[in-house]
């Protein structure tokens, strides 16, 4: 029998077979897993789903051998690598890199815009100081394709390589990570991030004086005039420590201020930009004063460490994460010399407020509807467009409940026990981005058999036209066969 693959194409070529049914705009939205298993009940052929670990897979012209056991990345995800939104001119997300970068000029700072996103474990983890048992390392948690080598779920990947080449004073590394996460409106298993970094050399600085030198830099940087809140002392014993086998609390005092005054103004630029097109875009804005806060907090590689929140549209919003660069990570690069500072920030949040855009699957349409709202923008980052809403389609809401086994234990076959991000990849890979949200409503342990019930709402809703009772319905049958298949589960 000839199969599905051989019939219709790799690309599965479905406007061809289903425009005489009407169907043709609706096809074209619908995900390949579906297709496969649709096109295989309406013409009875042999469907040629993807199955089982390919030997190896080519990503941006690597190829890397995979491992059975390490390996789960989905197609879908694998398709993203070939996306790279934060350099696609017009696109928000590259909009925004450019706004971030430039708040960072050449040539104090250089720019990492097209790292591949495979990396090692020794890159992603070790280099950066993760504990073995960092949950972070799980395969609930990062997308494997073998043992050693993986999907990048930071830009600090990058870090420990970038300080080694020591080719400027900073650096900032944009990029595209990965990480099995849930669905909503907020998460996507592929985002932006860039990391930034500045350092200073005890070998050049006059007469070996790093705090000084510090401080005449910071008296370059310019003074934004906005209210912040830092009721925290540059560093704490106990909650953020100073790195004092390497740093004197002179240097790290420095350094904090020169990190927290650099990130102050770039949150200053990004916000007062999204205050002045809300203001041209909707006559009932509130224009509110912007205030900012630092909070302490704990990241791997950096002590002491903070984030920046932002009070706007009524609510406190975490912005970045950063900190004085462990010591640790300077020596094992070979530059034993230099101390300084990095940070993080997630570029799709950011987005997502300049632009007023409500669900992150949006950035990774191909709608013109979406895309051509933002043409022109690159060329001038003074004129930002707020995104303008394609009508409302209506969602789909489905549950699902089931039962674990008494272990907990995914069974069948599986890789281990069970994580609700398995749930999340299982639905995501079936759907695709028809799935608007999943989480779950309902737990219940049975009093006699201990066995565990767990039940989630999973919302269909396609942000390009309306989807139907029946595709949706159809959609969730899928879904309730693939968690069976792959997490031994027994449906209620």
């Amino acid at each position: 029998m000839l199969s599905l693959c051989e019939a219709v194409g790799e690309e599965l070529k479905l406007k061809l077979i289903l425009a005489p049914r009407g169907l043709t705009r609706r096809v074209g939205l619908l995900p390949v897993n579906y297709l496969y298993g649709r096109l295989a009940d309406w013409f009875g052929l042999v469907a040629a789903r993807p199955t089982g670990t390919p030997g190896s897979v080519t990503i941006r012209d690597q190829t890397i051998k995979t491992d059975p056991q390490w390996f789960n990345v989905p197609g879908n995800v694998l398709d993203a690598t070939t996306r790279k939104l934060h350099l696609l001119k017009d696109h928000p997300v590259s909009i925004t890199r450019q706004i971030i970068q430039a708040n960072f000029p050449e040539p104090t700072f250089k720019y990492h815009n097209e790292f591949s996103p495979v990396v090692s474990t020794a890159q992603n983890f070790d280099s950066l100081g993760f504990p073995a048992n960092h949950p972070g390392r799980a395969l609930s948690d990062t997308y494997y394709l073998n043992s050693e080598t993986l999907l990048r779920t930071h830009t600090s990947a990058h870090q420990a390589d970038t300080f080694r080449a020591n080719e400027s004073a900073g650096y900032l590394v944009s990029a595209d990570v990965y990480r099995r996460d849930a669905i909503d409106r907020s998460h996507y298993p592929v985002f932006h991030q860039m990391e930034g970094a500045m350092s200073w050399d005890r070998t050049k600085v006059p007469n070996g004086d790093v705090a000084a030198a510090v401080w005449k830099d910071f008296e370059k940087l310019p003074i934004h005039g906005v209210k912040v809140d830092d009721p925290n002392p540059p560093m704490h014993p106990e909650t953020n420590p100073l790195q004092d086998a390497h740093h004197t609390a002179a240097e790290a005092e420095a350094i904090g201020a020169h990190l927290k005054r650099s990130l102050e103004n770039m949150v200053v630029d990004i916000f007062s930009r999204a205050k002045a097109t809300a203001i041209k875009d909707d006559p009932n804005f509130v224009d509110e004063p912007l205030q900012m806060r630092w909070v302490e907090a704990y990241f791997p590689f950096t002590s002491p460490s903070w984030e920046l929140e932002v009070y706007y549209a009524g609510d406190w919003l975490e912005v970045l994460g950063c900190g004085v660069v462990k010591q640790d990570i300077y020596i094992n690069a070979g530059v034993p010399n230099q101390l300084g500072w990095a940070f993080g920030i997630g570029i799709d949040r950011i987005a997502m407020l300049l632009f007023k855009i409500p669900d992150i699957r949006l950035f990774w349409s191909k709608d013109k509807r979406f895309l051509s709202q933002f043409e022109g923008v690159t060329d001038n980052l003074d004129n930002l467009k707020r995104f303008v809403p394609f009508s409302k389609y209506p969602p789909c809401p489905k549950d699902v409940s089931f039962w674990l086994s008494s272990t907990t234990a995914a069974g069948g076959n599986t890789k281990g026990t069970f994580h609700e991000n398995d749930v999340m990849e299982i639905v995501r890979n079936v759907a695709g981005d028809v799935v608007e949200d999943v989480r779950l409503i309902d737990e219940f342990t049975h009093p006699k058999t201990g066995r565990k019930s767990m039940a989630y709402r999973i919302v269909y809703r396609s942000l390009e036209r309306t989807l139907t009772n029946d595709e949706a319905v159809a959609f969730h049958e899928d879904v309730r066969k693939a968690l069976v298949k792959e997490l031994g589960v027994e449906l209620r």
